[in-house]
């Protein structure tokens, strides 16, 4: 009787809900996968790329390589990582669960993340996610940043503290702005609350976001992070923005 519970539920969940591809919405033969078209259109970010911001290099380098601009401007971070490349389906992705109430995308999104984060996930204490503003946080009613890191967390089972860092300044939007508009606008923008001292004090953080762009963002929450005396910060996005990247079908088409 279970059993056949089971398959009924699933059957009626199968009619009402059906699987479509998250990217574009055609019928797919399960929940959570893209068509084959959307697929191609995903830029999975892997080596070559730069073993301090995650940015992939276009000549391999060998291993261990880092970029000019990590070396230039180290980051308070110990390593970044990005699923995808932040262009196509990716981008769309990020703007429905950020803007269009779909957290339902945040398991499927997670899963390639984890993908991304192996490295250091199982050096991970903690996850935490970039805090929103109270203010942008009752507006919106949901921080797609904390939707990622539960869904991390879930899928790892490394713990998870959307409380252990704070928005304490109500800051502008970050896009259209350059790297030095945006390190200001976020300049001192984070805290960790005192009582949430003792959960970052010594311990190796996952720090979680959607997009990584100039990396602004995540530099001044792990600055805060490392005021509270964490060990190790790592940097986990869904997509990274990767500047002068070309999709390959806008080159053949060209």
């Amino acid at each position: 009787m279970r059993t056949w519970a089971k398959n009924a539920s699933r059957s009626v969940s199968g009619t009402l809900f059906p699987d479509v591809c998250l990217g574009c919405g055609t019928f797919v033969t399960k929940q959570g996968v893209v068509c084959a078209r959307c697929w191609a259109d995903l830029h999975f970010i892997e080596r070559p790329f730069c073993e301090v911001n995650g940015t992939p290099f276009t000549v391999d380098f060998g291993l261990g390589a880092v970029s000019a601009d990590a070396i230039a401007n180290p980051p308070h971070y110990h390593a970044a990582r990005s699923a995808t490349i932040h262009v196509s389906i990716a981008r769309r992705l990020v703007t429905r669960l950020k803007y269009g109430d779909r957290t339902d995308l945040a398991p499927w999104m997670a899963d390639w993340m984890v993908r991304a984060g192996r490295d250091f996930i199982n050096e991970t204490e903690l996850i935490v996610p970039i805090p929103l503003h109270r203010w942008r946080y009752f507006s919106r009613r949901y921080n797609q940043s904390a939707e990622l890191a539960r869904a991390i967390s879930q899928k790892t089972g490394k713990p998870h503290n959307p409380a252990a860092l704070a928005r304490k300044k109500s800051t502008r939007q970050q896009v259209g702005l350059n790297l030095r508009q945006r390190q200001e606008n976020v300049r001192g923008a984070f805290i960790v609350p005192e009582e949430q001292h003792i959960q970052i004090a010594g311990r190796t953080i996952l720090l979680v976001d959607d997009v990584l762009t100039t990396g602004a963002t995540v530099n001044a929450a792990a600055k805060a992070l490392q005021k509270s005396g964490a060990a190790k910060i790592y940097v986990l996005t869904f997509s990274q923005v990767v500047p002068h990247f070309i999709e390959p079908h806008k080159i053949r088409s060209g």
